[in-house]
Order: C-alpha cells, then sequence, then structure tokens
C-alpha cells in the first residue's frame, strides 16, 4: 500500500473508532454521519487488507493489526497537527481557544478562581471545560486530544506521559467554630472521639488518613460519606462532623483550622500533559500559566 493513495482523513476516523469502540460514537467524535464513518472504515479495510475492527457484543473490538497501527497513527496525527501549529503565533490577548482539563473538586476549588481570573486579564477569548476523566481514560483522551491538560496525584506512570509538580499541601481539621468540644488545639484522643466525614468518589473503602490511623491502631468514626468537597465544608458548618482535608481547601472557609495530632504527609498533585503537546505554542502557554500562579 502507497501512503499516497489512501485519504489521510481515513486515519483520523480510524482512531476515533479504535477511541470509541462504536462507529455512532466515533461519528459523534468527529462531527460527521454514522454512514460517513462506515463508509471511511471499509476504505481503510480494503487499502490495508484487514477487517482492522470486528464487532462483539458490545464494541468494536481491534484486530492485531488495528493494534500494532494505533500508537503510530496517533503519534503521526500529532505530529502533523504540531506542524500546523508551529508556525503560528499564539497572543494570548487575541486568541480565540478552549482548553479542558481533568480535575476533581478538590483541585477546582484552588486552581479554577486563579487560573479564570488570569485568563480574564491576559486572554479573554480563551475559555475552559473542567470535568473529571478516569485514569483508565486518562492517557487515552490527551493522546486524542480531546484532553489538554490533567491535573492528579503521582500516581500515573506512563511514557506519552508528561508531569511536573503543581502544589501540596498539608492535611488539617475543620471543625466549626462555635463546636463544644474542640478549642485551640487537638489531642489524638479529642480527634479519634469527634464524628467524621469523609469525602471520596468510592462507595466504601477508606483515604490517606485512615490509612495512617490504622497503622497507628486507632481508627476514627466515619459518620457521612460524601463523593463532594463543597458538601462536606456545609455539613461541617451546621452540624458538630469534623472533616480533614488538604490546607488549601481550608484557606477560603469560617470554619476553625485545626493542626492535625499525628503525622500525615502532605498530598501532592502534579499536571499532566501528552508528550506531543511539548511544542504546542498555546498548550505550553497554559501550562506555564497554571505553573506560575501555583507558584504565587
Amino acid at each position: 500500500m502507497r501512503l499516497q493513495n489512501v485519504d489521510l482523513n481515513l486515519f483520523m476516523v480510524f482512531d476515533a473508532i479504535y477511541t470509541e469502540r462504536n462507529l455512532t460514537r466515533a461519528a459523534e467524535r468527529l462531527s460527521i454521519t454514522q454512514p460517513a464513518v462506515s463508509n471511511a472504515l471499509s476504505r481503510l479495510r480494503g487499502s490495508l487488507d484487514d477487517p482492522l475492527f470486528v464487532r462483539a457484543p458490545r464494541e468494536m473490538m481491534p484486530t492485531p493489526v488495528a493494534e500494532n497501527m494505533i500508537g503510530l497513527v496517533r503519534e503521526a496525527l500529532h505530529l502533523l497537527n504540531t506542524s500546523v501549529q508551529l508556525g503560528d503565533r499564539f497572543d494570548p490577548a487575541i486568541a480565540a481557544h478552549s482548553f479542558s482539563i481533568s480535575m476533581h473538586d478538590v483541585n477546582e476549588l484552588t486552581v479554577l478562581p486563579m487560573l479564570l481570573a488570569a485568563l480574564q486579564k491576559q486572554a479573554p477569548g480563551v475559555s475552559l471545560a473542567s470535568y473529571p476523566v478516569p485514569r483508565s481514560d486518562m492517557v487515552k483522551d490527551l493522546a486524542s486530544g480531546h484532553l489538554d491538560l490533567a491535573i492528579d496525584v503521582p500516581v500515573m506512570n506512563h511514557p506519552d506521559l508528561r508531569h511536573c509538580p503543581l502544589m501540596a499541601a498539608p492535611y488539617v481539621c475543620l471543625v466549626r467554630q462555635d463546636h463544644p468540644e474542640v478549642g485551640r488545639s487537638l489531642t489524638l484522643e479529642q480527634y479519634l472521639a469527634l464524628s467524621h466525614v469523609h469525602v471520596s468518589s468510592r462507595r466504601q473503602g477508606v483515604g490517606h488518613v485512615d490509612a495512617v490511623l490504622s497503622g497507628l491502631g486507632r481508627p476514627r468514626r466515619i459518620q457521612m460519606r460524601t463523593k463532594h468537597h463543597l458538601v462536606a465544608l456545609k455539613l461541617v458548618e451546621e452540624t458538630d462532623l469534623a472533616l480533614t482535608i488538604p490546607l488549601s481547601l481550608a484557606k477560603n472557609s469560617d470554619l476553625k483550622v485545626l493542626e492535625l495530632p499525628f503525622e500525615v504527609a502532605a498530598v501532592e498533585w502534579h499536571l499532566y500533559w501528552h508528550r506531543s503537546a511539548d511544542q504546542d505554542k498555546a498548550h505550553h502557554w497554559l501550562r506555564e500559566l497554571i505553573l506560575k500562579l501555583m507558584k504565587q
């Protein structure tokens, strides 16, 4: 097969089908019709003499040929996209650009107010979309360009990802100002006597603080679980519950902030991006802006 005989747009369709494992969703991703995706797949199958995807009960499964192709195809598409942008001058003052960032509400509360304020001054035409992406989909979404950046704890280790430290914060305990059982400091016995609200996206299981307490043989009592930090903060304002969270989330609340009576390592967050975005001028500008704001 000669490359000059193949429509390069077919490889964009190939990437979308591989990502979505569904022709209809691939069409939605590309903003074209489902018959157009089917036609493109048929043409690429003929050119490569391989079915590329076979139907399974719930999704389209890639063949070994497709699995061998996807890495190089994605790299080539990113190189083409980057080569188009390299010659462009990115001027944030006049740019009309949209970025998508994956982060959870714990990061949104810290990052977004500062970032949006900076964008309104420096880049009024730039817009943001923030939403959490599961770690299982992170590399795929960053590679496809549907996600620009991600903020997460440093647990993702993939050769195609770049990352750098963004911020770190010690854990503190929050209670309402007029809590009847808590003064200006906490002993371990006082902390364990409190009822706690725990923030987690999981239905069950414990977090980092509970793992530390378990190692001490001193578990705490979790009376309430919620997936949202803002909900937890509201509950602490109106009840006698205690909340243990990173200090960065406590700075804008009216709650009493107390040092923990036991050692817990500070929580760290890193900024992640795909290596194909290294030379993207707009992407580089946003990364540097976020890093600068966090240092401040």
